[in-house]
């Protein structure tokens, strides 16, 4: 559609939804998303330090992934941790193929010495929740089954040592899948630890920081994306949002197996609260590793709008101390 038909179109919808620069949702259900620049990926592509290229986890639906994988030197190749990363964007836009998640995914690789696997996963409003958290599951499933069968850059990862990553909801994704996880057992495959940065939860019952005067720009897009997101008649009571409401509750002997977490807050961040309660919430279920660690002069997911900061270094090396001690 040229610009000017686009223009005719746009005019005669209703706009329901905006991110600025990002996304534009109408009435009628159409959707426009805003592209940043992004890496596009060939089979083998290298940079100086990592290779990565991009896989087909479920060509159906679809849902992709990009693998990033340290050079290595020498003959003799040690099995690497995994880690299992899921992009944020208030579950209605993001990619791994943006440039700022694949130099940041890139140098963790090489930070941390490990495999990873980014996961593109469906996108709301199109494709409401829970359709990320199967998306994202399932992915987990064919890493089992690639590991051990096909796909030749994972033949040196070892699934006894997985991690699974994400930013603002990403890191939703994180609790979630972690939970089904412990609920169904991918054969051969260990969760040793969880890592969200900046995760994104909410609820009906406002923060004090969501009370708080001068906010009001921030709840209303919070609210945004998650009325793009949740189930249609849904609430922000639903338990993707809010994780105290959560079906699948576990019992307290699934709980004391739960992997290990760390949790990133940023102190300029909106959702910095949130993050804090998930903590609390973790802790009152006696779940064994539980850590806080904060940023204290940055902001929401800083490491993907300047992935070559010192900030985001730290971030880098804080991830792989975490890896390393639970590996």
């Amino acid at each position: 559609m040229c610009s000017t038909s686009y223009s005719i179109f746009r005019a005669r919808m209703a706009l329901i939804g905006e991110a600025p620069g990002f996304l534009e949702v109408y009435s009628d259900g159409s959707v426009r998303r805003l592209i940043p620049e992004v890496v596009v990926s060939t089979d083998n592509q290298s940079s100086k330090n990592y290779k990565f290229k991009d896989v087909v986890i479920d060509p159906k639906k679809p849902v992709t992934g990009r693998l990033f994988l340290p050079n290595v030197t020498g003959n003799h190749v040690a099995k690497l941790p995994i880690l299992v990363y899921f992009h944020g964007g208030g579950f209605c836009i993001g990619s791994t193929t943006w440039m700022g998640y694949h130099h940041f995914l890139g140098g963790l690789a090489v930070a941390s010495n490990c495999v990873i696997l980014s996961i593109d996963y469906r996108l709301a409003p199109e494709n409401r929740l829970p359709a990320a958290y199967e998306d994202c599951y399932s992915s987990l499933e064919w890493l089992a089954h690639q590991a051990s069968c096909f796909e030749p850059w994972l033949q040196n990862a070892d699934l006894s040592r997985v991690f699974l990553s994400g930013d603002s909801a990403g890191g939703n994704i994180v609790h979630h899948v972690a939970v089904k996880t412990m609920k169904t057992n991918i054969s051969n495959m260990t969760l040793k630890g969880l890592m969200l940065i900046h995760p994104y939860f909410g609820s009906e019952k406002r923060t004090e920081k969501e009370k708080a005067e001068g906010v009001e720009g921030f709840v209303e897009m919070n609210d945004m994306f998650w009325r793009l997101s949740i189930p249609k008649g849904s609430n922000r009571d639903y338990f993707g949002c809010n994780y105290e409401n959560n079906t699948q509750e576990m019992s307290k002997e699934e709980w004391s197996k739960f992997p290990n977490v760390v949790v990133f807050v940023a102190g300029l961040d909106f959702l910095k609260e949130r993050g804090e309660l998930y903590v609390n919430f973790l802790q009152q279920k006696r779940v064994k590793v539980v850590k806080l660690i904060e940023a204290v002069d940055e902001s929401h997911v800083f490491h993907v709008f300047r992935p070559e900061s010192e900030s985001t270094r730290l971030l880098q090396m804080q991830m792989t101390q975490f890896m390393n001690t639970f590996n």
